[in-house]
């Protein structure tokens, strides 16, 4: 029997939290449906890059990914310059959305790869090739763009994968949940994702156990790119433009989700269902602040502090004596053996 997850209880507490007190400050309209749609449709972006950061980190060796953002800005103007030097928005909006669409995903697994390959290969610290990368894309994104914002409009096809819905709930969230759903079965059943946790919890056992390290962090990072191409659809859809510095703050937020998912920064562990409830979390405090009227200010501060205070927690170990009073509650005997 697999042991309880106190990360997931908690989670799952502070988003019952978070809507009672949100409820109640602004009279029941933070609970309103056109404001959960508004949030619900928001998650994506933060989501997809949040997933990535999270692979990254149970590939282990310090994995991190700091290119999200910059790859998904990328993804969306290099994808909508080529795009539209085929397919004119007006005339094709369908052809036009599913080549743009494709070329996000390429462009984003294409620079995944090539993180996962300079890791792998080259044997350069993760933090340092994402930093390098990072540059990397914003550099070839902006000559791309002349450093303007890239006009890529509002094609219906497009527009509804962005702002549409489907039964109230937001195509995109939906799209987020149905790819997050994907990674969890892939991570908890298929054998790349037990050589992925097992890689990253005890490098040393992964290489005797004769599998290709070299080719589960490639991948990984090339899921991790795909994930950022992804965000930057989700951008674009949202957006009529697209630009080389759009979501600066996004990679803080999205290492913050990672953390408060419990993912260990030492790698081998992490859920995607909690990345997704911590980032479902972050929007429902986000906008929680601005019901109260902070500025954005203060919510960066706020996202600092967040994250200082769940390392906090992870370096004490205090989810890891939650998950033993559920487990002895599940088991009364299990504290006497």
């Amino acid at each position: 029997m697999r042991k309880p997850d106190g990360n997931l209880v908690l989670l799952v507490m502070l988003i019952v939290i978070l809507l009672i007190t949100g409820g109640i400050m602004s009279g029941g309209t933070y609970l309103s449906l056109f404001n959960i749609q508004s949030m619900g449709s928001q998650v994506p972006e933060i989501g997809f890059l949040a997933i990535g950061v999270m692979l990254a980190m149970c590939a282990g060796d310090g994995g991190i990914d700091l290119s999200g953002i910059a790859m998904a800005n990328m993804a969306g103007v290099a994808s909508g310059l080529f795009a539209m030097s085929i397919f004119p928005v007006a005339e094709a909006p369908i052809l036009f959305t599913v080549t743009f669409a494709v070329g996000c995903m390429v462009v984003g697994l294409i620079g995944g790869a090539l993180n996962g390959l300079i890791i792998s290969r080259l044997g350069i610290t993760p933090i340092l090739c994402t930093l390098g990368t990072q540059m990397l894309f914003t550099g070839i994104t902006v000559v791309l763009s002349s450093g303007r914002a890239v006009r890529i409009g509002s094609p219906e096809p497009l527009y509804e994968i962005g702002n549409g819905y489907f039964y109230d709930i937001p195509i995109s969230f939906l799209m987020f949940i149905a790819v997050a759903l994907v990674l969890g079965v892939v991570l908890r059943y298929t054998p790349y994702g037990v050589k992925l946790m097992m890689t990253g919890a005890n490098p040393k056992a992964a290489e005797f156990s004769g599998f290709s390290r070299f080719r589960i962090v490639t991948v990984t990072y090339a899921l991790s790119g795909l994930l950022a191409g992804l965000a930057g659809l989700i951008i674009a859809a949202r957006n009529v433009n697209v630009k080389w510095d759009y979501g600066t703050t996004y990679l803080l937020i999205a290492i913050l989700v990672a953390v408060m998912a419990g993912v260990k920064p030492d790698g081998g562990h992490g859920r995607v269902i909690n990345v997704v409830l911590s980032a479902i979390i972050l929007q429902l405090l986000s906008s929680l602040l601005n019901f109260i009227g902070l500025s954005n200010f203060v919510r960066d501060l706020a996202w600092g502090a967040l994250l200082l205070c769940f390392l906090f927690v992870n370096r004490l170990a205090l989810v890891d004596y939650f998950n033993t009073l559920l487990s002895s509650r599940r088991d009364p005997h299990a504290s006497k053996t």
